[in-house]
């Protein structure tokens, strides 16, 4: 069974996508800890970050520095923090995440609600800052 990832990379399940191109895919995470809260994916599903061949990992790693940056313009942050844990969902992931203190990437502190039009807002807001630095 495809994983939920692979389900939105099909477009079975929709998302708020703020970058894609043929081999990656970035979306906000739906139960984020900060405002911008990106997950971004290869298209290949593999559950575990370090089975991904060697090109498909650094591609992945260069497409997380695109949106990262896409981020940092849109959300007020000190950096962006990166994360790896992959036992929620079987699919290689990394989290990027606005952060001021170390304590921000604290993944048991309560999540925020954005409302579907303060998602999309938030997402847009990234997809443009993506879109001009291509």
């Amino acid at each position: 069974m495809s994983s939920i990832f692979t389900r939105i990379i099909n477009s079975e399940i929709p998302a708020y996508k703020v970058a894609e191109d043929e081999h990656y895919l970035a979306f906000l995470d739906i139960n984020p800890i900060a405002k911008g809260h990106t997950l971004v994916i290869p298209k290949t599903e593999v559950d575990y970050i370090f089975d991904l061949d060697h090109d498909t990992l650094s591609g992945l790693m260069v497409f997380c520095k695109k949106v990262a940056r896409a981020i940092e313009q849109v959300v007020p942050c000190d950096r962006i923090g990166v994360t790896v844990i992959g036992l929620e969902v079987p699919h290689a992931h990394v989290h990027l995440i606005p952060i001021d203190h170390i304590h921000d990437m604290d993944f048991s502190k309560p999540k925020l609600g954005f409302s579907p039009d303060e998602f999309e807002a938030i997402a847009a807001s990234i997809r443009d800052r993506v879109n001009q630095a291509s």
